[in-house]
């Protein structure tokens, strides 16, 4: 049960070493978020290894959003299951190296993946972004270790930050050296899985080598099953104690909906609705990651000075601009076209949007992972972020799936409008969050 108690002195700063080596999992991780869903892969699979079929693409993105809606499915079942065992047993860092091979494997084989092997695909985009999700709770569960509650939002922004410049590199390279995600540059794009995999494997050895594992292992001679199953009866009985984290969760299942909509379909949305050139999508890439890293340290920053709460508000708003801005982007080309007499074309005035976009996916991504650190004993960090993880895949689930049917019955530029409600809802709910509380919640915690 819990029990209130006299807050204990506020965590140490790890090292910078130790920080820098959480944070190249971020770096390393980005390759397969960018690369494998967001950038390259999830177009190739739309357009080419499924393909347009007379039906404007319809069932390529119908399966695509399947493919990501199980596997985020897969993380909501585990992720609070894993979490409960790593704080028993001490073993975060080994199940994060489980998640990361894993990861690295399933990547790797997408190279196999052609024209018409639609099944093939989807079993494993299934897998691989089921590991990396999983691979993200995990990592996230350090979190709490490396600082304290006042420090967690400059070292998440860092993390993000980092995760950007990885994808910069990993995704700038993969643009210039493997070309367009078309069917006549097929033979060399396939190799993107291989290089997203190496990229991972070789940017993330830093991790393991630097990252402590610092909790203390409960006694042995217990199921795993059995371990899983107490923890979390007993937590979701001492949730009512946490309950400014509850609320925050249910808002977070919200917001992470409408930017796992974002991750999935921007650059698909690019493709599709605003019939982009290929140097207009790598401009676009570079604003976004770009952007992204600045609104990820810059709000890291701002958060530790006006609370993570209204920082994580800030970001919903920018959101909310922000995907209006996408949906409007064709007629407000128009619009503005005819009052100034420009030639614009409507991948032009996308790239503006792209720096809205970006600056809102850095920051709300980072603001909820500290907010959730801030929220967390350490003694039970690694379950709480499985919750994290839960709440964030279940969006992902919910998220993707309703703007896959949407989508098929008016279209992909209308179906985006849908963001604009889950955010504003994330917002609505977030008013009954109160941080000094919460963060009061998880320093007086302790289990007798």
């Amino acid at each position: 049960m819990p029990s209130a108690t006299a807050s204990p002195a506020a965590t140490p700063y790890a090292t910078r070493r130790e920080i820098f080596g959480w944070a190249m999992f971020d770096f390393a991780n980005q390759a397969y978020t960018l690369l494998i869903i967001t950038v390259v892969f999830g177009e190739l699979f739309t357009t080419v290894i499924v393909g347009e079929r007379d039906d404007g693409y319809r069932l390529a993105n119908f399966l695509w959003s399947l493919a990501l809606a199980i596997s985020y499915l897969m993380v909501v079942i585990s992720a609070p299951l894993c979490g409960a065992i790593m704080d028993y047993r001490a073993e975060k860092k080994r199940f994060l190296l489980f998640s990361y091979m894993a990861t690295v494997a399933t990547t790797a084989m997408l190279y196999f993946v052609e024209p018409g092997y639609v099944v093939l695909g989807l079993l494993l985009i299934v897998l691989s972004n089921y590991a990396y999700s999983m691979g993200e709770s995990f990592i996230a569960a350090f979190l709490p270790e490396l600082g304290p509650p006042d420090a967690l939002g400059k070292i998440s922004g860092f993390g993000w930050a980092l995760g950007y410049i990885g994808g910069l590199v990993a995704a700038g390279f993969t643009l210039i050296v493997l070309g367009e995600a078309t069917a006549d540059n097929f033979e060399r794009i396939r190799w993107v899985g291989p290089f997203a995999a190496g990229f991972f494997l070789v940017a993330a050895i830093p991790t393991f080598l630097w990252l402590k594992e610092r909790g203390v292992a409960k006694p042995r001679g217990v199921s795993y099953r059995h371990i899983a199953r107490q923890r979390l009866l007993g937590t979701f009985h001492e949730l009512r104690y946490f309950k400014d984290l509850s609320i925050f969760l249910v808002s977070l299942l919200f917001s992470m909906a409408g930017v796992y909509i974002i991750i999935a379909f921007a650059f698909i949305y690019g493709a599709q609705v605003i019939g982009w050139d290929e140097s207009v999508r790598n401009i676009m890439f570079i604003i976004v990651q770009v952007t992204a890293a600045a609104g990820a340290i810059g709000f890291g920053f701002l958060q530790d000075k006006l609370g993570a709460k209204h920082t994580y508000q800030m970001t919903l708003a920018l959101w909310v601009a922000a995907i209006i801005a996408i949906w409007a982007t064709p007629e407000l080309t128009v619009w503005l076209n005819e009052q100034f007499g420009w030639q614009w074309q409507a991948q032009h005035v996308f790239l503006v949007v792209g720096c809205l976009a970006g600056l809102s996916l850095g920051s709300s991504q980072s603001a909820s992972r500290a907010l959730v650190g801030v929220f967390s004993p350490l003694e039970k960090s690694a379950e709480f972020f499985g919750f994290w993880g839960l709440a964030n895949k279940l969006a992902g689930v919910l998220g993707i799936v309703m703007l896959g049917v949407l989508q098929t019955l008016i279209g992909l530029q209308a179906s985006i409008l849908l963001c604009v409600g889950l955010f504003i809802a994330a917002m609505l709910i977030c008013v009954g969050v109160n941080e000094r509380r919460g963060r009061e919640a998880a320093m007086a915690w302790k289990s007798s």
